[in-house]
């Protein structure tokens, strides 16, 4: 839901891909299915004819979508080699293979531009031995662990092979692309994957390649898609100061941690000067209860002490709350007043138990859905302590907040100058975003989606556990301290946050 206004991201991750197999001399096409119809993937694989698919999925949502096109493409093409990947699927590779009932031939769990490019070679020799390739998992067999690429200097998206750049954007930015300076979260949210398919590994690519990379991007917007942004001082400022030497002029979307903001200052001054317009801050709660839920070790006067510096860079500000299905009425009162006092933009997600997460093993309550379009973040799969109308109702009349502040006429008046200058360069993005609100989210399509016909569930979680043993979690294997690209002072910092020991 939230894709369908706000944002639609360059697929990065393909693009690398894409990169790595036509690096070991493949010809690669790339379809991106958020700007193109399923119609024109069956044009281009009927008149194409590849040997080898792959599907990329990064959300679990998706994962029905994915099945279906994958039988589809069985049917016609039956001697094709088909794989999916991507960061979601990575946690449930069976299931997909059992989903599809053999129309995937393997599932590459990890790192995409090892793991294709591992599956090309074992294909080019034999086709029925893929047990040597790492993280390739069939219905008979799990390969060797994932392996990680050696640098991420060696990475360099195919950008040349999307056909519709001019679609991609977030808020503001449009258009924009998107870049990483760096890989992985060494922190352990509860909520989150992005740490157990990292292994709590921490990598970043150097300034020079990171600079070189940028200034072939024409976009003028560009999301960095890092997980948390600067978490190294010493890295963002040296990239920073780079790409000042270098007269690059952009427009950037970040993402971090209110504690890394706080002590990285000069880092974040310094890209203020060199084009940050929006920030995006992941707070989760507004009281000491909910950022202990969901184990952000952060304390609640920090965060504030983050927003307030943040506003004082004079950029957009956006913050992220969790709601709990166990709010009642009173509770959504008081976050919605908050959304009303703060001058950030708020957006508000569901608390949502997703394989690969720890609240997978350790939620007690049991899903009240198993329906995977529903593992989004706008719906409710556990038990609601309100009647899940009212809940829904609340928490659209939470995000309409949101929307009577920053879309429509109002959002037009502030920012008129963005849409006439996008408008006269033919980008409608933006402006189709202020309006679309009312017509996404609306309790009764919820509710409906509640009622569609499932076709394919998730399967249970395992028995929930008080604590969940962290590196069965993992998809890459944690190498402790030496896997962590930061220096000594930045990792005491990350495990005095991490322990909540930090003052």
């Amino acid at each position: 839901m939230y894709s369908k206004i706000y944002l639609r991201l360059e697929p990065l991750g393909l693009e690398l891909v894409a990169a790595a197999a036509r690096e070991a001399g493949h010809s690669v096409r790339l379809i991106d299915l958020q700007c193109e119809s399923d119609r024109n993937f069956f044009r281009l694989i009927r008149r194409w004819r590849p040997d080898v698919i792959a599907f990329s999925g990064n959300y679990l949502a998706n994962v029905p979508e994915i099945i279906d096109l994958a039988r589809a493409a069985r049917a016609l093409l039956p001697t094709a080699f088909i794989s999916v990947g991507g960061h979601s699927v990575s946690f449930i590779p069976e299931e997909i293979l059992r989903h599809t009932a053999g129309a995937v031939d393997c599932v590459l769990i990890g790192e995409g531009e090892t793991a294709i490019t591992s599956l090309l070679d074992a294909l080019a020799k034999d086709r029925a031995n893929l047990r040597e390739v790492p993280g390739c998992v069939t219905l008979d067999h799990r390969g060797p662990p994932p392996t990680f690429v050696k640098s991420l200097d060696d990475l360099l998206p195919a950008r040349d092979i999307v056909r519709h750049r001019r679609k991609y954007f977030i808020g503001q930015l449009d258009p924009a692309a998107s870049i990483e300076f760096s890989r992985g979260c060494p922190w352990d949210c509860v909520f989150c994957s992005a740490w157990t398919f990292y292994g709590r590994n921490y990598r970043v690519k150097t300034p020079e390649r990171a600079v070189e990379e940028l200034a072939q991007v024409r976009e003028p917007g560009i999301f960095i898609v890092d997980d948390v942004a600067f978490i190294q001082a010493e890295h963002g400022m040296e990239l920073g100061e780079a790409i000042a030497r270098r007269g690059i002029r952009k427009r950037y979307y970040l993402e971090t941690r209110g504690d890394v903001l706080l002590r990285n200052k000069k880092v974040f001054e310094l890209w203020k000067r060199l084009g940050l317009n929006t920030m995006f801050l992941g707070l989760e709660a507004i009281d000491e209860e909910g950022l202990k839920r969901y184990r952000k070790r952060v304390t609640l006067s920090k965060n504030f002490e983050a927003l307030k510096y943040a506003r004082s860079l004079d950029i957009n500000v956006a913050v992220n709350i969790i709601a709990d299905p166990s709010w009642d009425r009173e509770r959504f009162k008081v976050v919605r007043d908050w959304c009303l006092e703060v001058p950030e933009v708020v957006n508000i997600s569901i608390n949502t138990p997703y394989p690969g997460t720890e609240t997978w093993h350790t939620e007690s309550r049991r899903l009240t859905t198993r329906d995977y379009r529903l593992f989004d973040i706008q719906h409710a799969v556990l038990p609601t302590k309100l009647p899940l109308p009212e809940f829904y109702k609340e928490l659209v009349e939470c995000q309409r907040v949101l929307a009577l502040k920053n879309l429509g006429w109002a959002a037009l008046g502030q920012c008129a100058g963005i849409v006439i200058r996008k408008l006269l360069c033919g980008q409608t993005n933006f402006i189709r975003m202020l309006w679309k609100f009312n017509s996404v989210y609306r309790p009764e399509l919820q509710l409906a989606d509640h009622r569609r016909r499932v076709k394919y569930e998730i399967s249970l979680p395992p028995p929930s556990v008080a604590t969940a043993e962290q590196r069965r979690l993992y998809i890459h294997e944690n190498r402790g301290g030496t896997g962590r690209q930061i220096d000594h002072r930045t990792e005491e910092f990350v495990d005095a946050t991490r322990m909540g020991t930090a003052s």
